[in-house]
């Protein structure tokens, strides 16, 4: 159980340590708000948010070394040559698979364009989201499948491996955006953190936001795992997080929107996209990501 222990002390102090440093990163901001407008701008939990990446960066190497991962190569990023067709491969397919998700939504109604952007506006949203997705991708795919997935892997089966670190990643990724009104005192961090988890208690949000989530978890472990490397999962996720960050600034919902069907500006909670990610599932079985002498089969 060394392995378990050691994620839930992680995950204990990412969300711990993450609360208690927002309102210094907060204070910090306004104390330079004349520099830095914008950012002392942003409203508190965004604060949090940052907090919980510093603690999560700065604890994914110790929590590597106490899984036994000791160099990269174990982590899936091994040399690059050879390996961009895998890369763009994943990219593809993650671009088009949520793509699908966008314009059947579009199509049928079930979401509408926006025009209010300028040419400016929309070309800051586009590299914003190419910028993000490839940062977010990177450093998602070490943590998650290169290290925790990685390192339950070596003591358990890799099933099982599987949907452990595939459920961590989606109770982490399912974090409302709360907001919090009030003075920013020293534990204002604790005090939003019960709301971010408030999606738990709402069964609308559980099923299927959580679901999907868990979902896509899985969808990068096994592209790892068919693989051997991090490359294709990287890839994957990067053509993912592309959409999660333009879909909601390009579309709205109309009026009367099913959108517990289509999905809202998060494109990643709604049923349309649990029935394609259940299809890329499928395609998986078909896909040449492994070694022809070790062929992998989804059971029936």
């Amino acid at each position: 159980m060394r392995p378990l222990r050691a994620l839930v002390i992680y995950m204990v102090v990412v969300f711990v340590g993450g609360a208690l440093l927002a309102p210094w990163l907060y204070w910090l901001a306004q104390a330079f708000a004349h520099s830095f407008p914008r950012i002392a701008a942003a409203p508190f939990n965004r604060f949090v948010d940052r907090s919980l990446l510093i603690f999560a960066l700065a604890g994914l190497w110790p929590l590597l070394r106490v899984l036994g991962i000791t160099s990269w190569r174990e982590v899936g990023l091994v040399q690059s040559h050879g390996q961009w067709k895998k890369l763009a491969g994943g990219l593809l397919l993650g671009f088009l698979s949520l793509a699908l998700v966008a314009g059947m939504a579009i199509i049928c109604g079930g979401r509408v364009f926006v025009r209010t952007e300028t040419a400016h506006e929309i070309v800051a949203v586009i590299f914003g989201a190419i910028a993000t997705a490839a940062v977010v991708a990177l450093i998602e795919e070490i943590l998650f499948r290169g290290g925790v997935f990685g390192g339950l892997k070596k003591f358990f089966h890799w099933p099982l491996a599987l949907v452990i670190s595939s459920t961590i990643y989606a109770l982490v990724h399912f974090l409302r955006r709360a907001d919090f009104s009030g003075t920013i005192t020293w534990h204002s961090g604790l005090a939003l953190l019960p709301r971010m988890l408030g999606g738990f208690v709402d069964i609308h949000a559980l099923v299927p936001d959580f679901f999907n989530l868990t979902l896509v978890g899985v969808l990068l472990g096994l592209a790892y795992q068919r693989t051997g490397n991090l490359y294709f999962s990287i890839g994957l996720h990067a053509g993912w997080i592309f959409w999660l960050k333009t879909y909601g600034a390009f579309t709205a919902a109309p009026p009367g929107a099913a959108a517990w069907f289509w999905g809202t500006g998060k494109i990643i909670d709604g049923w349309l996209t649990m029935i394609v990610l259940a299809g890329v599932l499928v395609l998986f079985k078909f896909l040449p990501l492994g070694p022809k002498n070790k062929p992998y089969a989804i059971p029936p």
